[in-house]
């Protein structure tokens, strides 16, 4: 069976649990989930400017609105939750866990734990992380040792 570790920050939607889980076609995918919800004071004016890089001024104006502290965290425990059921009712084996710091170092041992095939960072478009090669997949990439695939959400959730 084929081991993927799957980095999100917020709930799959059943397009990007269909997609996750037919990128090896037939063969059975066993997932673990880390979720590290976004929401922290410093990501802020990154999302409010990668909003405004997509066009969506009604996005950047209600990044204050988002969840931090520990209202983050009972965000992201359903989110990690809503995700989980959806992999498994896919049929594919998943568990997980939410992160809250440093999360490449919780990937890390997590690969290595699981011995995991591969790593697919599945996030929205963080244009300015990704710019300056800041962001999970890049950073990723020099320290997992396996193969790292960077996809976008399909929707938002």
């Amino acid at each position: 069976m084929f081991t993927s570790v799957l980095m999100i920050e917020k709930a799959l939607t059943s397009a990007d649990v269909e997609f996750v889980t037919t990128l090896h076609g037939e063969e059975q995918v066993s997932f673990q989930v880390l979720l590290q919800p976004r929401g922290e004071q410093a990501d802020r004016l990154l999302r409010a400017i990668d909003d405004v890089a997509l066009g969506e001024l009604d996005e950047a104006v209600r990044e204050g609105e988002t969840p931090e502290g520990e209202e983050a965290l009972s965000v992201g425990q359903r989110a990690l939750e809503v995700s989980l059921a959806a992999l498994r009712t896919s049929g594919s084996p998943a568990e997980g866990r939410l992160i809250e710091d440093h999360p490449l170092d919780a990937l890390k041992s997590l690969v290595e734990d699981a011995g995991a095939d591969e790593v697919i960072v599945l996030t929205d478009p963080h244009y300015v992380e990704e710019f300056f090669h800041r962001d999970w997949a890049s950073r990723a990439r020099h320290k997992v040792g396996v193969p790292v695939l960077k996809l976008f959400s399909h929707s938002k959730a």
